[in-house]
Order: structure tokens, then sequence, then C-alpha cells
């Protein structure tokens, strides 16, 4: 296995000597490890924990927002070095690592950083380069507001609902865009300001997408209006080897949107990868 990072501190030695507070295992064979989205936490990838474990041996975990380790300052490269160690933890010496959005973009520089480790990449509603400056300050001055009030407030609860869910799901799926709202509700202001700020002002790694020689499947909402599919379709010509599959009626969080056909999509590449 790859070197740990040397002198871990006490928020990434939280996935070492924490391991099952903060993760949910199923199944045994090839393992998948799910790594989440900013306001989402773990329980996001439970379709596919239901519909894969089966045949896979499913992890999916809390990365530090969603823990008592809440507090930054911290980044991608810091997000990368816990589910390293996480990974170690549990024993796994390479995985299909899937991230969604945030757990994305921690998951393409996981790929630079340890390429020995991957089996292959899930892309869901990710992408490689980084945030425009409007979207910056848009997403800063939210998170500036959250944390200076102490908790999320309901506006900011109203107005994510619609960046994080499709327009089939708000109209359709209200059950499950109540319950995540619910949940946003309960957000330490400052944990969401600083799992914004982790990625916000990230540099883009497209121009480094050649070195990552796993399969990867892009997986994203046709509805995604937070990072719209045409913004993820370079990687399949940047990348060695990728596919992207399209998910319909489906927005920025599309495997929980939609999970049937996202499962169908995960399931056909897990069985060319193993």
């Amino acid at each position: 296995m790859s070197d740990l990072p040397e002198d871990p501190g006490p928020a990434t030695q939280l996935y070492r000597h924490r391991t099952e507070t903060v993760s949910e295992e199923r199944g045994s064979g090839p393992a998948i490890v799910f790594a989440h989205g900013t306001l989402m936490d773990w329980t996001m990838f439970e379709p596919q924990l239901q519909a894969l474990s089966d045949d896979y041996r499913t992890i999916a975990y809390n990365l530090r927002a969603r823990t008592d380790r809440f507090q930054g300052p911290y980044d991608l490269d810091d997000l990368a070095e816990d589910c390293r160690v996480l990974m170690d933890a549990k024993g796994i010496d390479s995985c299909v690592l899937a991230g969604m959005s945030m757990g994305g973009f921690m998951a393409l520089r996981f790929a630079l950083e340890y390429p020995d480790l991957l089996d292959g990449i899930v892309l869901i509603d990710s992408m490689a380069t980084p945030h425009d400056e409007a979207e910056q300050e848009q997403y800063g001055d939210m998170v500036e507001t959250a944390k200076a009030e102490g908790d999320v407030p309901d506006s900011m609860a109203e107005a994510v609902s619609h960046m994080l869910f499709g327009q089939t799901s708000i109209e359709e799926r209200t059950d499950l865009v109540e319950h995540w709202k619910d949940r946003w509700l309960t957000y330490p202001g400052e944990a969401v300001h600083d799992e914004v700020n982790s990625w916000l002002h990230r540099p883009g790694v497209e121009e480094r997408l050649d070195e990552i020689d796993v399969p990867v499947l892009i997986t994203h909402g046709a509805e995604d209006v937070s990072i719209e599919p045409e913004r993820a379709e370079p990687m399949v010509d940047q990348l060695p080897d990728a596919r992207m599959e399209l998910i319909p009626e489906a927005g920025h969080s599309s495997n929980t949107e939609n999970p049937e056909a996202a499962n169908a999509a995960i399931r056909e590449f897990l069985e060319d990868v193993y």
C-alpha cells in the first residue's frame, strides 16, 4: 500500500480510530468507496449500498463537514488523505472510488496522488475544471451568511434545494427534497462555510487528466443546474478511459434522485472493471 500521510492530524486520525462511527459498510467482494458532496452525508448513497452490496463490498462515509471535526480550514488534498486513512483502516488495498460533486473533486486528486490504490473512478455530477468567479462570489456570500448566523438559514436551504435537485425532483419527489432540507437546517453554519471553502477556490486538474489511467464512469443528472452536463463532457476525451451516462429526470444529486438509472450505469461499469 502507498505510504500514509506523515503525522496526520486529529481530523484525519478520526478515520482510523473512529472508522465505524463515520462510515457504513455492507457486502463483500471488490470494494467500492462512496464520498458525498457538499451538504450531503453518507446516506445519500443508501440506494447504491442496497443495490450493489450483494456483489460488492460497499462503503459510504461522512466527510469532515458531517463529523465533529468540521472546523477548517482544510482543502481537497486533506479530504483525500482522510479517504486514504479510511481505506487503510479497513484494509482496502484498492477500490473503485465514487465521488459526488465535492467527492468527485476529491476523487480526481486522490487518483493523481495515489494511482496504485484505484481500480476505477465514478464521478457523479462533478467536473475537473474550477468554478468561475461569479459562482465563487455567489457561494462565498451564502456560506458567510450561514457562518454569521450560526446555522443554515431557511432561505439558504430553500435556495440550495433548487441547486442540488432537478426540476423533476422539485415537482415530483417532494419527500426527498424536504428530507434533505430538514437535515441542512441542523448543520452548524461554520461546518458548511468550511466545507464549501475546501473546494471553492480550487485550481482545475483538467490539464492532468491524461495521468489517470484507470477506467472512469461519469454519471450526470440531465437536469443538473449546479454543474451542467456540458461542463463534465470534456472529461470523456481528456481521460484515457472514460464513458459518460446522463441520468434522466435528475439534477445535481442524480444518484439519489433517480437511483434505478444510476445503479444500472454503475453496475455495468463495475462488471467491466472487475
